[in-house]
């Protein structure tokens, strides 16, 4: 039995509820058995509480550099918003070279597993050198962030950006060169090819982005849509900010949800990435296609994007889920909480999106499913839950820690759902693997001076 661990923690999430006496048993295939068997290793967990991994369904990683560093008006007078800090986020995006990307990236992806997280979509739109031109491997950046995922332990699905143009009537802006692929047949080819590189790797999964409306036309939304193998999670920004609807219908006569909708692209394999700005029509366009909508609420209150209506989004059909787009912060339970709490401000009242089951616990289950089941769904990872069969990724908190203590069975969900602070996540498994003890991870000294020296080089 000694390919066989069983992990006995306080608390067992399992189930959509916690359990105390319940012990959670991995095979030699990292994946969860339906019984414990007599016999097998042992590894006591006192003082934790066990859940599911966390699934951040919307990253770039290489934005963690500029944390920090946008956080002010550059020009007297001025204002900022999206489209001003845009220009801040060219200068990391320009200046990295495949090595540093791949240390930006780990730096992040070490952050998420210490924060709980044990998959990742990242939405990857650096693709060549500074100048444009193609590497000779066309995936080598995509390449480097897998490798920076798999050095970390994190799952990861690489979502590769198809990218065309600046915008509707706009001219080509040189400082996206390296996003900018040839044509669409490059887009698709490309990212089968790197589908292909990665298949047998159960760690790593392969997705579509088409940018968003403003960076692909009609016809690259329409060959994506026809072509796109059925396998593959596709994922867009959707109705994040006001110009790219003005844009939308400016070309096409279609706000966004309804332009993915003609062509074809609607439907339970998409996600809308933001979708703040939508008409109730979208919503019931987004709920009838049983699509996602990934919500990223430190993202979206730091940029002044707005509020997604997740309430409506829900009452409708449509599935949310959770990221940490541009690495502001990392902590997908403070976007699930700031989800809900940013509803309340608009709708004046609490327990938004609570599902009417009049328990304690229901309004932080239908989060934590978010931040989990909804999202490894959206990335079609396999991930989520701790059911038999399932991938054995998992983390703990300490039901001891000063944000935490006091809670019982019931409340327990609730506490680490709207309380836990960051310092109470302690262990962390994928594929039954820990990959942290304790808050620890083997890479953090290392990753942490080799990103130190990275910041440094670029904002001397």
């Amino acid at each position: 039995m000694s390919d066989i661990t069983v992990y006995q923690p306080d608390f067992l999430f399992v189930d959509g509820r916690f359990h105390e006496g319940r012990a959670l048993a991995v095979g030699a295939d990292g994946r969860v058995l339906a019984a414990v068997p007599e016999g097998a290793r042992v590894e006591r967990l006192a003082g934790r509480a066990l859940l599911p991994g966390l699934v951040n369904g919307h990253s770039h990683a290489f934005q963690r550099l500029i944390r920090g560093r946008t956080e002010y008006v550059a020009s007297a007078g001025g204002q900022d918003d999206f489209w001003s800090w845009r220009e801040a986020m060219y200068r990391a995006a320009e200046a990295l070279t495949p090595e540093e990307i791949h240390v930006a990236s780990r730096q992040v992806f070490l952050e998420m597993v210490l924060a709980g997280i044990t998959t990742v979509g990242e939405f990857h739109y650096l693709h060549h050198q500074p100048d444009g031109t193609p590497y000779a491997d066309r995936n080598a950046l995509a390449h480097a962030v897998i490798r920076a995922a798999t050095d970390v332990g994190l799952r990861i699905c690489l979502l590769r950006v198809g990218y065309a143009r600046a915008g509707f009537n706009v001219p080509a802006n040189p400082r996206q060169r390296r996003f900018i692929d040839a044509d669409v047949d490059a887009f698709l080819s490309t990212t089968e090819a790197l589908s292909h590189a990665v298949r047998g790797d159960a760690r790593v999964g392969v997705g579509l982005a088409p940018h968003s409306v403003r960076a692909v036309s009609k016809d690259w939304l329409t060959q994506v849509a026809r072509t796109a193998p059925a396998s593959m999670p596709i994922h867009m920004h959707v109705a994040e900010q006001p110009k790219e609807i003005e844009a939308c219908l400016a070309e096409h006569g279609r706000r966004p949800v309804e332009l993915v909708a003609d062509v074809g692209l609607l439907g339970p394999r998409f996600t809308a990435v933001h979708g703040v700005h939508l008409t109730d029509a979208e919503v019931t366009l987004l709920g009838r296609a049983e699509a996602t909508v990934c919500a990223c609420p430190s993202t979206e209150r730091n940029l002044g994007d707005g509020i997604v209506p997740a309430d409506a989004l829900v009452k409708a059909g449509a599935r949310v889920s959770f990221g940490s787009d541009s690495q502001t912060v990392v902590d997908l339970l403070d976007e699930a909480r700031q989800l809900e709490q940013h509803l309340r401000l608009v709708r004046l009242r609490r327990a938004v999106l609570d599902p009417g089951t009049g328990t304690l616990d229901g309004l932080a289950a239908r989060l934590f499913d978010m931040a989990t089941v909804q999202g490894a769904r959206s990335l079609r990872m396999g991930t989520g839950t701790l059911s038999p069969g399932a991938q054995a990724d998992f983390f703990t908190v300490d039901v001891r820690h000063p944000s935490l203590v006091g809670a019982g069975t019931a409340s327990l969900l609730p506490g680490i759902v709207f309380g836990a602070a960051g310092g109470a996540v302690r262990e962390v498994a994928v594929a039954g693997r820990l990959l942290v003890r304790d808050g620890r991870h083997p890479l953090m000294e290392e990753s942490g001076r080799t990103f130190q020296q990275l910041a440094q080089r670029l904002y001397p």
